[in-house]
């Protein structure tokens, strides 16, 4: 399809994206990710394109990784810096000989029933792949697949892209595969201290311009279910209310929103992988009664608590 409709109200040229400098935000990923699902008529689009994320593709992060020492030290780096290159999920890793576990969530799309989340899981599964791949060998491979929603349409395409058992209707995302910790093949210790060092100065970078939705967050996050009131907020951190609130709308978010998206997300993760009533979670969340959280929690997914949980563990 053409650039100009993916980019549709994005406010970004296609000439924009040639240039290294050029940011873009979660907004308007989200944008673009939606304009795809809709134009593109290729059920699994989003495995196609994360095919073709190699590792240079990401910079001076992909060169740190391709300079490593050691496949220990690459994971490590990895963990540690992927914010810098704006990742479509987070990512945990665990290794128990002789397997390592890379569990990953969307950054912004939790509902495991939305397609936009399956979008998301699909292509950073598959740009996962390739960029492994890149850095330790073709013959790489995944030796298990897990994903937290249901099979869809094309399953078939998981498994002959990963050539790996793929369980669907899991409890999180996840992909394993087998353990090595030995030496890289391209490790440069000079090319990867000066690309470490470009990458520790760019998560500084964001760390610093997360904003003030991001601090709001932190502090939402700390106690849940015992929210602050906005002007709490605003005394914690050091601002006058009516001043919090014109910060807040130069991001484009709310208050309303950030509190929304917050118990949007605990939600989704109690129903998930809690046997918590309606009530319990409900309490947890800081409403009234079950009454008032079900139907918050049908305006956020279209479908009762009940409905969802029974969803996402068929």
């Amino acid at each position: 399809m053409p650039a100009s409709a993916a980019l549709e109200g994005t406010g970004l040229a296609e000439a924009q994206l040639e240039s290294h400098t050029t940011k873009i935000s979660y907004r308007q990923l989200d944008l673009v990710i939606r304009n795809v699902m809709r134009l593109s008529n290729v059920p699994s689009v989003a495995l196609n394109a994360g095919r073709r994320m190699h590792i240079t593709a990401y910079g001076m992060y992909g060169y740190a990784l391709l300079s490593s020492a050691t496949h220990a030290e690459a994971r490590e780096f990895a963990a540690r810096y992927i914010r810098v290159i704006g990742p479509i999920c987070d990512v945990a890793v665990s290794h128990d000989h002789p397997t390592v576990a890379v569990t990953f969530e969307p950054m912004h799309w939790p509902n495991p029933a939305e397609d936009i989340h399956r979008f998301a899981v699909e292509f950073a599964l598959s740009a996962h792949l390739t960029a492994t791949g890149d850095r330790v060998g073709q013959a790489f491979k995944f030796s298990r697949v897990l994903l937290d929603y249901s099979p869809p349409p094309y399953a078939a395409v998981y498994q002959s892209l990963f050539d790996c058992p793929v369980l669907f209707a899991q409890r999180n995302c996840t992909y394993e595969y087998e353990r090595n910790d030995g030496p890289l093949a391209l490790a440069d210790s000079r090319t990867n201290a000066m690309a470490r060092e470009m990458c520790e100065q760019v998560l500084e970078e964001i760390n610093r311009a997360g904003g003030i939705a991001a601090d709001i967050r932190q502090i939402l996050i700390q106690q849940p279910g015992r929210f602050p009131s906005i002007d709490t907020i605003a005394q914690q951190l050091g601002l006058h209310p009516r001043a919090l609130r014109r910060k807040l709308e130069a991001e484009g978010v709310s208050y309303r929103d950030l509190l929304a998206e917050l118990r949007m997300r605990l939600a989704i993760e109690y129903l998930r992988k809690t046997q918590m009533t309606n009530d319990e979670i409900a309490n947890r969340l800081g409403y009234s009664d079950a009454a008032n959280f079900r139907h918050a929690f049908v305006r956020w997914t279209g479908k009762s608590p009940s409905d969802f949980r029974f969803a996402v563990r068929a």
